[in-house]
Parts: C-alpha cells; sequence; structure tokens
C-alpha cells in the first residue's frame, strides 16, 4: 500500500481503528444474517468495545467527552470505520451525528454545548440535519430554500416542510436551516436552529422509503414544522450566517463521508481479491485473468487517488482554509471512485456479490446515493468550472489564425 503525510498520531490512532475493526467489528458483522438490519442493543455493545479501544468519537474535544485529535490525524480513522456499516457507529463517527457535533462545538454556547453537544458526543442522544427539502423547495440550489424562521417576541417560530433528515424518526433534536430575512439574498438571510423534536408543531410525516433501507439504522425522515415556537436562545450560530455555517459544517462532513465511503471500496476489492483467488472459470482462478487483473489494478489507483486528495483538502481545511473547490474535487471524484469499485467488486464476485452473505451488495445500495448526498456531482463540478474559469489566459491565444484578421 503507499504510505501517505499521516502523523504518527494518526498512524497510532488508525492502527488501534483497525484492531477494533478486526477483532470485534467484522466478527459481529458476519454474525448477522444477510439482509438484518443491526439493533440499538449492538450498537452500544461496539460502542463500549470502541471506548475500550480508545477510538471513541477521537474528532471531539476531550472536554466535550472526545478525545481531541485534530480533523487531519482523525481522517485515516474514518477510512476504518468505513470498512464495515457497523464501524462508522461503533466508533460513532457516523454522519449526521458527526457534523453535528462538529457544528455544536464550533458554533455553540456553553450552553448549547452542555445540554445538547455533551449527550450527542455520549450518545445519549441522536441528532438530525434538516436542510434539504422537497420539490420546489431548496435542494441542490439551497436558495430556493422555503422554511422561515420568524421572531415573535423573545421566541423564533418555524414552519416549512423537509425530509431527507437522516435520523430524523428518532432524533432527540434536529439543527434546522431556515430563512431568517425574506427581503435579503438567502446567503444573508438565513439562521441555523436547534429544534426539539418534541416541540409542538414538529411532526415526523414518513420514514422515506428508499435504496439501502434494509440496512439503514439511521432512517431518513420527511418532517413538517408548523408554528413551531423555540426560545431565541436556540439560534446556533450567528443570526443570517446559516450558509456560512453550513458550508463550516460541510466541508470537513463531506471529507469524512470521503474516507468513510474509501474504506467500504477498500473492504469491497478485499473481498473480491479473496473470491477472485479461490473462484475458477475457464480452468484457471479469475484472479489469474488479466482483464480482471487489470480491473482491480484501475480501482486500486483510483482510490489512492482519492485519500491523497482528501488528506491534502484536509490539511488546508485544518490550516483555517475554507477549501470549496478542494472539497467538491474530493468529494466528486470519491464518490465516483468509490461507486466504480464496489461495482467491479460485485461484478466479479458474480452471484455471490448480489447474494447477502457478503456485504458488497449492502455497499453496492448505499454507495450509490454518495453522489446525491452532500450536493450531486453536477453542483460540484459547477464549483469546480467555475472556479477554472476565472482566470482565462487570452495570451495563450496569439498564435492562432482567425476569420479575415
Amino acid at each position: 500500500m503507499l504510505s501517505y503525510d499521516d502523523s504518527p498520531e494518526a498512524v497510532e490512532l488508525a492502527e488501534r481503528a483497525h484492531e477494533l475493526m478486526e477483532e470485534v467489528v467484522l466478527p459481529k458483522e458476519r454474525e448477522l444474517k444477510g439482509g438484518m438490519s443491526v439493533s440499538e442493543g449492538t450498537i452500544e455493545e461496539l460502542r463500549d468495545a470502541a471506548r475500550d479501544y480508545g477510538v471513541y468519537c477521537p474528532q471531539i474535544s476531550e472536554e466535550y467527552g472526545g478525545m481531541g485529535y485534530s480533523f487531519r490525524d482523525a481522517l485515516p480513522l474514518f477510512e476504518e470505520a468505513g470498512r464495515s456499516i457497523l464501524g462508522e457507529e461503533a466508533m460513532h463517527v457516523d454522519a449526521p451525528d458527526e457534523g453535528n457535533m462538529h457544528t455544536l462545538e464550533l458554533l455553540g454556547t456553553e450552553l448549547q454545548k452542555e445540554q445538547y453537544l455533551k449527550p450527542l458526543v455520549e450518545g445519549k442522544l441522536v441528532s438530525g440535519f434538516c436542510m434539504t427539502e422537497p420539490m420546489q423547495g431548496g435542494g441542490s440550489d439551497p436558495k430556493m430554500l422555503q422554511t422561515t424562521a420568524e421572531k415573535d417576541g423573545d421566541d423564533w417560530v418555524i414552519n416549512g416542510h423537509k425530509w431527507w433528515t437522516t435520523n430524523g424518526i428518532r432524533a432527540d433534536f434536529l439543527l434546522v436551516f431556515a430563512r431568517t430575512d425574506q427581503e435579503a439574498h438567502p446567503y444573508d438571510g438565513c439562521s441555523m436552529f436547534i429544534v426539539p423534536a418534541e416541540a409542538d408543531g414538529v411532526e415526523v410525516v414518513r420514514n422515506i422509503p428508499h435504496m439501502g433501507a434494509a440496512i439503514d439504522v439511521h432512517g431518513h425522515a420527511e418532517i413538517t414544522f408548523d408554528d413551531v415556537r423555540i426560545p431565541e436562545e436556540h439560534l446556533l450560530g450567528e443570526e443570517g450566517k446559516g450558509f456560512t455555517h453550513v458550508q463550516q459544517r460541510l466541508g470537513p462532513a463531506r471529507l469524512t463521508h470521503c474516507m468513510r465511503y474509501s474504506g467500504m471500496a477498500q473492504r469491497s476489492l478485499d473481498i473480491a481479491k479473496a473470491y477472485m483467488s479461490e473462484r475458477e472459470a475457464f480452468g484457471t482462478p479469475i484472479a489469474d485473468k488479466q482483464a480482471p487483473r487489470h480491473e482491480i489494478a484501475n480501482r486500486r489507483t483510483e482510490l489512492a487517488a482519492a485519500r491523497a486528495l482528501v488528506r491534502q483538502v484536509a490539511d488546508e481545511i485544518d490550516a483555517g482554509g475554507e477549501a470549496r473547490v478542494g472539497v467538491s474535487m474530493a468529494k466528486t471524484f470519491t464518490a465516483n471512485a468509490t461507486q466504480e469499485a464496489i461495482d467491479t467488486a460485485l461484478q466479479f464476485c458474480g452471484g455471490n456479490g448480489i447474494a447477502k452473505d457478503l456485504p458488497i451488495s449492502d455497499f453496492y445500495e448505499r454507495v450509490r446515493q454518495f453522489r446525491l448526498v452532500d450536493g450531486a456531482d453536477e453542483v460540484h463540478r459547477h464549483v469546480i468550472a467555475r472556479d477554472a474559469f476565472e482566470d482565462v489566459d487570452e495570451a495563450e491565444l496569439e498564435a492562432i489564425t482567425r476569420f479575415r484578421e
């Protein structure tokens, strides 16, 4: 394997995570019958094991219950966690809780951190993130946001309609993105709020049926907000700075997604290599045939490139940069590389790839969403292309011949 510019602390943390995966998480995964969803009790057992191995919630400061590792140093652990759908839950680096923890730590008041962040890190609370709306609300174009929050005395009153709220069906509280100034441009007129799920007017309409639902412990909810009244101290961050705060949340969260899915893709290739080495076809093992070997080589190269790109962008974020273009590059490239890797693994495992005895089919159902969640490919490519065309050098065309010139 290639080596990366990871610190000794990051390497040691990832090694402990690898031990947890090999000794606890993967054996537990293999005990589950194909197609079964995991119980809350099993998740608690795995989280206890993660604490014992020293890999539980490493990315949050110690004062709030984490381990105090930097974002960059925690990244390799995210890849280890992604090798099993149970891994990210075990280490409590799963979305959306992981991104919401980061947001609360970055923006929350001390009261908000005490009331929501600490118990969220501990695993006593579950959170959701309400941003996406049904047609014709905010989605890939968040400027179309329709949910509103209006000030009424010392309260905020929220009205709106959200969906694809991960964890929404079991969340204790929600981070809700809403317009607070109808006259301002959405980039300057939106804010973020902490909304208790039991607040009057919050209704979970349904758990949305979706691809891979059987293996998804989180669920993705459709939620309506009808005159939901919350106190003014439930504003998270600054009023009118919602878009800025969302980017502060989504940039790092997109990179942690990249690493989790990279782990999932690598595990798929590992399974495929084992299968191809044993399975014979037309007289020799599949692993001895040139075309499959070249496909595995291509997927391995693409994953290596994805890991390197994610780390480079994470370094920029750790140094205080927004890295918006870099995040879009890393997210789009990794989403497609991981999808290709898992698809290749499934193809070469044949019927066993489709069956639920191996986790590849579960991974396949789950990876497709990665090209949509946290921004569709097309949106990220728009960001990348816009930046690319900001520095066109007309001098590069001085030597060409133009019509009648």
